[in-house]
């Protein structure tokens, strides 16, 4: 009896000591438990760059240029000497000309953050994109390397009310965009001519360079209305070359310029009664005056031979004369100077340079008497016309008409109040959004 009273007894201490360790058991957890899924290492972040440089490892110093500065004077500064600065030289003239460095640009200094302060890396600014590294160690080499260059699609509206480049200034868009959409229209609408009312849509990407504007990229697709017509621009590559055509597949690029010089006014046009402001008598005036300043590039309005360059003793001063085919001749007249290297019987190309605005020979002021003679006979310059060349050919018709449907219908809904900018997914915003290249919320 007392055997099985004992053993009834340690059944229940086990069994209590067993319960108090389960319960115990439960309330915490296992040391397995307590592990994470996945070990979470910390990686330290990325070095800062300057110039592909990691900036952090260095004392940094950046400066202009300063007027009667040269390499020498800088480098010498830093401790270098002339053994030291002529391999520096000789290391980068393959990449650039030091002697060429410019009072503005701006120079970056690496230095050792030790006390020897040795300078390690150089870096100049050629321009707004390129710039050359040289890394100053047991020997020296240079890297030429272009900054990142971050485009932005953009969409421009613009209601003429005197000219082309007031209507972009006052729309605070970058200049850069009056000169592409004057070479884009050259042949197609007068500049001289157009009208307040006349109005432009346009949709281009424009470049950032360190946030700041750098230029155009590329107009993709425009429309100018000139005298209520629609004149359609698009941008089209055929035959591994990009021109532009208008929505009929015909190029906007004629045989002729409309005018030899850009953003200027016409003083005097062509006339067989004028009275000459120097001679005070009335005789014929078979040209079109631009006036301009002294020194406007003058073009050739289309490709040519040059077949006299010469001063006019009759009072055109100096001229430039071109033949540009059996039909048609231009002259161009009271010039200051004659573009460099231009000679007689030379071929020059459609918009090549020939010359700069003058007042020699018989001129009140600086000014172009731009002539034109037709099968031997002037004619008024501002009313030749010009058959277009080089249309979208009929085996590219089919994708070129397909390619430019979006385009029409992106540039027909262009709002008449602020520029916009696009992002990549298509959302609009606001152009004073853009920041370095990029578009902020």
């Amino acid at each position: 009896m007392k055997k099985i009273f004992w053993i009834i007894l340690i059944v229940l201490i086990v069994a209590v000591v067993l319960y108090t360790f389960l319960i115990n058991y439960s309330r915490y957890p296992s040391v397995e438990s307590t592990l994470p899924d996945t070990l979470v290492v910390e990686t330290p972040p990325d070095p800062e760059l300057l110039y592909n440089i990691p900036k952090d490892s260095f004392d940094v110093f950046s400066y202009n240029v300063k007027k009667n500065q040269f390499l020498a004077d800088i480098l010498l500064s830093y401790g270098l000497s002339y053994p030291d600065i002529d391999k520096f030289v000789k290391a980068g003239n393959s990449l650039f000309d030091f002697r060429k460095m410019k009072v503005g640009n701006r120079y970056t200094c690496f230095l050792s953050p030790d006390t020897l302060h040795r300078l390690e890396h150089f870096v100049y600014e050629i321009d707004n994109t390129n710039y050359i590294t040289v890394c100053i160690d047991d020997s020296i080499t240079a890297l030429l390397n272009e900054k990142e260059i971050q485009e932005v699609e953009k969409e421009a509206y613009g209601e003429i009310q005197s000219s082309l480049w007031l209507t972009i200034k006052d729309n605070n868009l970058t200049p850069m965009l009056a000169i592409e959409l004057s070479e884009i229209y050259a042949w197609t609408v007068d500049f001289f001519g157009i009208e307040k009312g006349d109005y432009f849509k346009v949709l281009y990407s424009e470049k950032y360079v360190d946030g700041q504007s750098i230029g155009i990229g590329k107009i993709h697709a425009a429309v100018f209305s000139h005298h209520k017509q629609l004149y359609y621009a698009f941008a089209f590559e055929q035959d591994s070359v990009f021109d532009y055509f208008d929505e009929k597949g015909q190029s906007l690029r004629k045989a002729f310029l409309k005018a030899p010089l850009r953003f200027s006014r016409i003083s005097s046009r062509y006339s067989h009664s004028r009275l000459h402001p120097i001679l005070k008598i009335r005789r014929p005036h078979h040209g079109v005056d631009y006036a301009a300043p002294h020194g406007t590039p003058v073009y050739s309005i289309g490709d040519g031979r040059v077949i006299n360059k010469a001063w006019d003793p009759k009072g055109g001063g100096n001229y430039v004369k071109i033949k540009h085919n059996s039909v048609y001749t231009t002259t161009y007249m009271h010039l200051s100077g004659f573009a460099k290297g231009l000679l007689v019987g030379q071929s020059v190309r459609q918009g090549q340079l020939i010359g700069y605005v003058g007042a020699t020979g018989h001129a009140t002021g600086p000014h172009l008497d731009f002539r034109v003679s037709k099968n031997g006979r002037l004619v008024d310059p501002l009313k030749i016309e010009s058959p277009p060349v080089e249309p979208v050919k009929n085996e590219n018709m089919g994708s070129y008409l397909s390619f430019i449907e979006s385009f029409i219908s992106k540039i027909n809904k262009i709002s008449v109040d602020e520029p916009l900018a696009i992002t990549n997914d298509g959302e609009k915003v606001d152009s004073q959004t853009v920041s370095n290249g990029v578009i902020i919320n």
